[in-house]
């Protein structure tokens, strides 16, 4: 599993307090008729994460100040990923960043709006100010 799938992943898979998730519906079969005979209703279609509730309430319960917005690095602490040089060029590799890797600070601009991209790409919803 790659870098960015697994940022995905600890996104995606995080529920916040805020939004309890809805129990599973229940199918019974009339009296008389067998079990195997009762239509099952049609999965519900995937639900949306919201990218910003999700990081906001991770970053309300971290016990530090991380600024998951603007900084890939911050992200990547938030959702417990280790956010070193190292990590940050391989996720560049991952990614396809073409730039100089040792301009660190350029590359991680790139990377804080590819992943926010491409969270978005996935079922994501992102805040309106970081989508390109």
């Amino acid at each position: 599993m790659g870098i960015f799938s697994s940022i995905m992943g600890k996104i995606f898979g995080h529920k916040p307090a805020a939004a309890p998730a809805a129990p599973a519906p229940q199918v019974m079969p009339p009296p008389g008729q067998p079990p195997a005979a009762v239509a099952v209703a049609p999965a519900p279609p995937p639900q949306v994460v919201d990218v910003a509730v999700v990081l906001d309430d991770l970053a309300a319960k971290a016990g530090q100040k991380l600024d998951w917005r603007h900084s890939i690095v911050d992200l990547m602490k938030l959702v417990g990923m280790e956010s070193s040089l190292a990590e940050r060029k391989e996720l560049a590799d991952e990614l396809g960043y073409t730039g100089d890797k040792s301009d660190s600070a350029s590359m991680n601009i790139w990377l804080h709006k590819q992943v926010i991209r491409k969270l978005s790409e996935n079922g994501g919803k992102v805040p309106a100010e970081l989508a390109d």
